[in-house]
């Protein structure tokens, strides 16, 4: 049997905040958040904020805990949940480069 070794809770924050600089990493944790059953709106914004620490700036956390404070995650949730009445997802892409 092969020993693994759990890292610690900061280890694991190092560890998610450097995936998260890919943004295709980035769509894939945010699209698993939004599709979940049982929806909390703090995990929402507890992963915009971890999206915040790794591709944007102070500006950007500031953001999310005004996000966060206002309860605009609950609205994100509810238009989920209304675009799934109509059979539609609510999705997260890497946007495409512009080429010059």
């Amino acid at each position: 049997m092969q020993s693994v070794k759990v890292p610690t809770s900061r280890d694991y924050q190092e560890y998610l905040v450097n995936s998260l600089k890919d943004p295709e990493r980035v769509a894939g944790y945010i699209a698993a958040i939004l599709e979940e059953s049982d929806p909390e709106p703090e995990l929402l914004a507890s992963a915009l904020d971890d999206v915040a620490i790794a591709l944007g700036g102070e500006g950007d956390r500031s953001w999310v805990k005004d996000f966060s404070a206002s309860n605009k995650s609950q609205a994100v949730y509810e238009l989920a949940a209304w675009l799934n009445s109509f059979g539609l997802k609510l999705t997260v892409s890497v946007k495409q480069l512009e080429q010059a």
